[in-house]
């Protein structure tokens, strides 16, 4: 199966991706893990990315897509896999179909992890990271025994300012921007099924699952 991942920050992507991919046996590929292994084996594209990093700047949807290309190239793609990140925008997904097309291929789902805005604050805001060992913990639901001080380390913990509540607000308006349009994308294509992302995480994976299975998943 080849599907794609989508949903707000804070709704869970990276952990359900990793059980969904298990489940079907596919790799799990995301953005992240492709501009790392590209800019650290000093590839081309990874050097031409590295070049908009350190100058501050986002890299160019060409060299994101064409990394892209490589990774689904790969023969561990060739049967399946899950996009973790991508595509981000409109103009992303329709280079991907082209892609695809071009493979000889095409997406059979797109997922959509369902988490309104408060929740999502609730989530990113209360996350604290340790300053001496990076483990994060969460102030409701992950706590330490002793407050802002690490159970692992006994380092202290601190707000990334990414969690910070007026971030996550920004990071929220630039997700309805950019990214939810997708959904409507998709939905058009008849490739969406959206999941309620909220609750225990096992709760969420029970319901990916089953809806994969409804789609021979």
């Amino acid at each position: 199966m080849r599907l794609v991942l989508v949903g707000p920050p804070g709704a869970g992507k990276g952990t359900q991706a990793e059980f969904i991919a298990a489940h079907l046996a596919v790799p799990k590929i995301s953005t992240g893990d492709i501009f790392r292994a590209n800019v650290s084996q000093g590839t081309p594209l990874g050097v031409e990315a590295k070049r908009y990093m350190d100058a501050g700047q986002l890299v160019p949807d060409e060299v994101t897509i064409n990394m892209v290309r490589d990774r689904l190239a790969e023969p561990d793609a060739g049967d399946g896999f899950l996009l973790d990140g991508f595509p981000r925008t409109v103009p992303q997904a329709s280079a991907l179909d082209k892609l695809l097309a071009d493979l000889g291929t095409a997406l059979d789902l797109v997922m959509e992890l369902v988490v309104d805005d408060d929740e999502v604050i609730r989530r990113l805001s209360g996350r604290r990271t340790c300053r001496g060992c990076g483990k994060i913990w969460h102030v409701e639901f992950d706590p330490t025994s002793k407050e802002n001080i690490c159970d692992r380390c006994g380092s202290e913990l601190f707000q990334r300012d990414d969690d910070k509540a007026e971030t996550i607000g920004n990071r929220l308006v630039e997700y309805a921007d950019k990214t939810a349009p997708l959904v409507d994308f998709y939905g058009a294509q008849g490739k969406l099924v959206g999941i309620d992302a909220t609750g225990p995480v096992e709760d969420v994976t029970v319901r990916a699952i089953d809806a994969l299975r409804s789609y021979g998943g």
